[in-house]
């Protein structure tokens, strides 16, 4: 599943691309032709992103939900885009301020809905603080977590806690700040906290401006490869039963709260 700094490149590239200018919408699968049809025609003022969730505002006040989910993908091309390939729930074609026409086709969302304002206000309430949003506040996050007898590794998943954290910047952070992810979340501290917050914000601008997962640092990018071609490399997500990048300890594997989950326990120690 795309991790928040890829809903926020789309948003970037979707508002740069077309907001101010009025777009077409269509359903060429058929699946959204009737969300559609409410929106085509209509000047699309804004795309922004919260967590995992993708929102186009419209200048009649509704509002365009995209969830990719685990298969969602979007293909984004010059005009003209020619016929659609495959199961093209979504097309957008317009041109933004800049006056270059382009369009976009959205296959296999988790979601593809138009809703309202309201709408889109209590989704994001059901929200934690997205750390790629100016808004967020991490003591809404804190709050939750040094209540919660739950581990860490899964309150970093929680999108209730905080939008935007799948599980390779779930493992890694905690890596790179040497917390168990079976940690209870009353028994992180302040400190612990407000180090995996600032790293997070960091590391998710990286991926937002750099276009991919960058977790490794520096001095430390050497010797085993990423996991499979074209992935990131990590110090300890998906590399069960290799050595550890650091201390040479093997990395573990084990399911939490039904997602794979990667630590090291010479870095990370219950």
């Amino acid at each position: 599943m795309p991790e928040g700094h890829t809903l926020h490149r789309l948003a970037r590239s979707h508002h740069k691309r077309f907001a101010g200018g009025v777009v077409r919408v269509s359903s060429p699968q058929g699946r959204f032709a009737e969300g559609a049809a409410l929106v085509d025609g209509q000047v699309l003022t804004k795309a922004d992103a919260w967590g995992k969730h993708l929102l186009h505002h419209y200048d009649s006040g509704l509002v365009v939900h995209v969830h990719l989910g685990l298969y969602g993908k979007f293909t984004e091309s010059p005009l003209p885009l020619g016929d659609p390939v495959g199961e093209v729930r979504m097309r957008l074609v317009g041109a933004g301020r800049s006056g270059e026409p382009y369009g976009t086709d959205l296959r296999g969302p988790a979601a593809c809905e138009v809703l309202l304002e309201p709408e889109v206000d209590a989704l994001t309430a059901r929200l934690g603080p997205d750390p790629l949003r100016r808004d967020a506040d991490p003591d809404r996050a804190w709050h939750r977590i040094r209540r919660s007898q739950r581990p860490i590794g899964a309150l970093l998943m929680d999108q209730k806690v905080i939008a935007g954290v799948g599980n390779v910047y779930r493992a890694e952070v905690l890596f790179r700040h040497g917390i168990s992810p079976h940690r209870p979340g009353v028994k992180l501290t302040a400190e612990d906290w407000d180090d995996l917050w600032s790293d997070l914000c960091d590391l998710l601008k990286v991926g937002v401006r750099r276009g991919k997962i960058v977790v490794v640092r520096r001095e430390h990018d050497h010797g085993a490869p990423a996991y499979a071609p074209d992935k990131p490399r990590t110090y300890v997500y998906r590399r069960q039963g290799e050595p550890c990048r650091l201390c040479g300890t093997t990395v573990l594997h084990s399911v939490m709260e039904g997602r794979n989950l990667f630590w090291c326990p010479g870095c990370q120690p219950s």
